[in-house]
């Protein structure tokens, strides 16, 4: 079944790029197999629910999460069993972040997929699916840059940036997850990140542990 419900989520999220696509979901696939191999856990749920994750992301679907939704369409036309379905559905529907403290409990299973899922937002991968979505985000969502030259507030307020991202969310996933072996991974990947980001901070000019490197807006440098 698992290789099925590929296929589907493949031609459903076809298109769907900014770090967000089929690319993430195998990604989080794999990582999900390798905690599993750590922790146990149902392997067919974890592949499932890794699989079918992203399939109704709120960002392509106007604001609306419809991931559990699709889950239980795709695992229901494919004969899936009723406790299969609710299991995986029950995952789908609270792993994300912005689900938050509304959450419920999730399952061994679902904790592996919900560690796999942060991971991908942390290391190399990371800091490229920042750029990406910044870049090129769904529809109706503004673009965001990496940093900003000027600091200051605009008329809108603080210019949101992928280095204040990498602040205000994803140097905190690593206390967020579940797993010892997923912990493991993550302060590899934000061990990374943090020195990409000092790097970058030194070739634009600017103080790493300054307050406007901790939002991404960079006081602008004299013309060498």
């Amino acid at each position: 079944m698992t290789a099925q419900v590929e296929a589907i989520v493949r031609q459903r999220m076809d298109g769907q790029a900014a770090g967000h696509g089929m690319d993430h979901v195998l990604r989080v696939l794999a990582s999900a197999r390798a905690i599993r191999a750590e922790t146990g856990g149902e392997l067919e749920i974890i592949e499932l629910a890794a699989l079918l994750h992203d399939v109704g992301d709120a960002k392509f679907h106007h604001g609306l999460e419809r991931s559990a939704e699709f889950a239980r369409e795709i695992l229901s036309g494919l004969g899936a069993g009723d406790g299969v379905i609710e299991q995986v559905a029950h995952i789908v529907d609270n792993i994300s972040f912005r689900k938050g403290v509304d959450a419920s409990e999730l399952s061994l299973e679902g904790k592996i997929v919900q560690d796999a899922d942060r991971l991908d937002a942390l290391g190399a991968i990371g800091i490229v699916r920042t750029i990406e979505y910044g870049a090129a985000p769904p529809p109706g969502v503004p673009v965001q840059p990496f940093y900003v030259s000027d600091a200051g507030d605009t008329k809108t307020g603080p210019v949101k940036t992928g280095v204040g991202h990498f602040h205000e969310k994803l140097f905190k996933l690593k206390d967020l997850l579940n797993t010892d072996a997923a912990r493991q991974m993550a302060a590899e990947r934000e061990s990374f990140m943090r020195r990409f980001l000092d790097q970058f901070m030194r070739e634009s000019g600017a103080d790493s542990s300054s307050s406007n490197a901790r939002t991404g807006t960079l006081k602008s440098q004299p013309n060498q």
